[in-house]
């Protein structure tokens, strides 16, 4: 099992990122994705979630109206789409299904 992500960068307060997630190894068009993140000296916190054919949604209340979670089955991709990026969205992002994780992908938001 794989789950590669891309597309964490340092940006600027107000700015955009859109992380992906290739997944190989499983099934991913029946799983369930979600986004988590680790900030420096906090737990790991889920971002937002996207149920197998896509159509459900949920996401932490500190990124709701910003982020929005997507998804390709064809691919074997999730998106993480961010906008509005606040310096307090620092963290490191991984991409989770089931009991797997990506290695993570740093997003560092400031000016």
């Amino acid at each position: 099992v794989q789950l590669v992500e891309s597309g964490g960068g340092l940006v600027q307060p107000g700015g955009s990122l859109r992380l992906s997630c290739v997944a190989s190894g499983f099934s991913f068009s029946t799983s369930r994705m979600s986004w988590f993140r680790q900030a420096p000296g906090k737990d790991r916190e889920l971002v937002a979630t996207i149920a197998s054919a896509g159509g459900n949604t949920n996401y932490a209340d500190s990124v709701k109206g910003r982020f929005t979670i997507a998804r390709d089955n064809a691919k074997n991709t999730v998106y993480l789409q961010m906008n509005s990026l606040k310096p307090e969205d620092t963290a490191v992002y991984y991409c989770n299904a089931r009991i797997f994780w990506g290695q993570g992908t740093q997003v560092t938001v400031s000016s």
